[in-house]
């Protein structure tokens, strides 16, 4: 075997993350899932419930999360769900988790402008669009209110639709999947670009991949793997991994089990510079963060002890 020093690490993410004037740091930030749903695609999640909800956000604070997600509809195929009602479930639960948790930073989920006001009027931070400024208007809402945007990539598929026989241009060419990173990139580029002469401030500007939607699993792992060049665009980087179809189809698992493939995952993307993690399982994402952070060397043990006393 060879000699000769490991290579080193990706460099961590510099680009700044400010939310309503407030700096995150540096460090990882783990976002909690909280669904004002009762058909989430995993169980666990379903918390239609406003004293299953708040219990859920409680021990999100309690377990580490920097933010809080809240959503109102099923991200894939499901029974309409219409703007009032969307409204309905989401902005009263939003001002309440900002009056009772002061400390957390609160997120809603939605493509809608007239929920992202409303929330955002409610005391959201930061909205996050997973579906790609279908309503281009978003981001006027954001810039508005002065509060965060994510930006994110579906390929141009529309809200709560499923990919069929995804496809970018390039696919196959020097590597089979770089045709997907491209249209990732130049996709975040412009989005983040809109957003902030939309008026949303630079330093609140997210970009997510967003995996599984418009993709197949082979896409999905693929700009997992190449999170270093998505790191590159100079916005903060969010990572949606968890417990979704491309790690369920990797491991052969449905969503209950998919726990430890979401944090190999996650473990990967930490690496390789992402800096958000939208997580439903906020302990164990929390640990493997500090982990990764610890091996990177831009985390110092919590204790050393171990053949020195």
């Amino acid at each position: 075997m060879s000699g000769g020093s490991a290579p080193a690490s990706p460099p961590a993410s510099s680009a700044p993350l400010v939310l309503r004037g407030r700096d995150l740091g540096p460090a990882p930030v783990v976002m909690a899932i909280v669904n004002r749903t009762d058909d989430s695609f995993y169980a666990g999640a379903r918390q239609l419930d406003d004293a299953v909800a708040l219990r859920a956000v409680e021990r999100a604070a309690v377990e580490g999360a920097a933010i809080v997600d809240v959503g109102g509809v099923r991200a894939g195929v499901g029974p309409e769900v219409d703007a009032a009602e969307e409204v309905r479930r989401v902005v009263p639960f939003v001002a309440r988790v900002r009056e009772e948790f002061p400390d957390l930073l609160v997120s809603v989920d939605t493509w809608r402008a007239e929920v992202a006001d409303a929330a955002a009027a409610a005391g959201a931070d930061l909205v996050n669009d997973t579906w790609a400024g279908h309503d281009p208007r978003v981001a006027e809402v954001a810039g508005r209110h002065g509060v965060g945007l994510v930006c994110s990539h579906t390929g141009g598929a529309v809200p709560r639709t499923d990919p069929y026989r995804v496809a970018y241009p390039g696919d196959g060419l020097a590597d089979p999947r770089d045709g997907v990173l491209r249209d990732v990139v130049a996709t975040l580029r412009a989005a983040a670009r809109r957003a902030v002469e939309a008026g949303v401030p630079a330093a609140s500007v997210l970009v997510d991949p967003t995996h599984d939607f418009g993709k197949n699993t082979w896409h999905s792992l693929h700009l997992l793997r190449r999170t270093e060049a998505l790191a590159g665009l100079g916005f903060p980087l969010l990572m949606a991994l968890s417990r979704k179809d491309f790690v369920g189809e990797s491991l052969g698992l449905p969503a209950d089990e998919r726990l430890e493939g979401t944090l190999a995952a996650t473990a990967v993307a930490a690496w390789l510079g992402a800096r958000v993690f939208r997580a439903h399982d906020v302990r164990e994402t929390v640990r493997v963060l500090e982990m990764v952070a610890v091996v990177r060397g831009d985390l110092a043990p919590a204790r050393a002890t171990r053949g020195l006393a």
